[in-house]
């Protein structure tokens, strides 16, 4: 079985749907490769889009090497990071597919709207990802 990608983009738009403070997102496999990335309407870039295939590679690269204390502290649930200009959080789909965001500066609430919104349709979903082979 192959990539779905339209799945891919509609569980994009979805995730997009759920709050307004959501400016970006991209699904990135195992590799750090970017399968689908979404913006909110309107929204004017912070990078370029070979910024944020170099993000996510860095991203996965940097989880891969928290995954090392996982028996001792637990599997991650959300790894988040606060910037001067965005706010950033990455949530592992599972072994293989990650859900990279970024959030207006402005939300406090990016707890709320991880944990509350962003995971149950990742738990939702979750079983479409496992079927999802990728060949990259």
């Amino acid at each position: 079985m192959t990539i779905d990608y339209e799945f891919l983009y509609e569980f994009s738009k979805n995730v997009l749907k759920l709050d307004r403070s959501i400016r970006w997102l991209g699904i990135a496999n195992k590799f750090g490769v970017l399968l689908n990335v979404e913006y909110r309407e309107g929204l004017k870039s912070l990078l370029t889009e070979e910024e944020n295939e170099e993000y996510a590679s860095t991203t996965i690269a940097r989880h891969k090497t928290r995954m090392k204390f996982e028996s001792q502290i637990g599997k991650l649930t959300y790894a988040f990071g606060r910037y001067q200009r965005l706010n950033r959080a990455t949530i592992p789909i599972n072994v293989d597919y990650y859900l990279l965001i970024s959030l207006d500066t402005e939300e406090k609430k990016f707890d709320e709207i991880i944990m509350e919104k962003i995971i149950p349709l990742i738990e939702l979903e979750k079983h479409r990802f496992a079927v999802l082979q990728d060949t990259k």
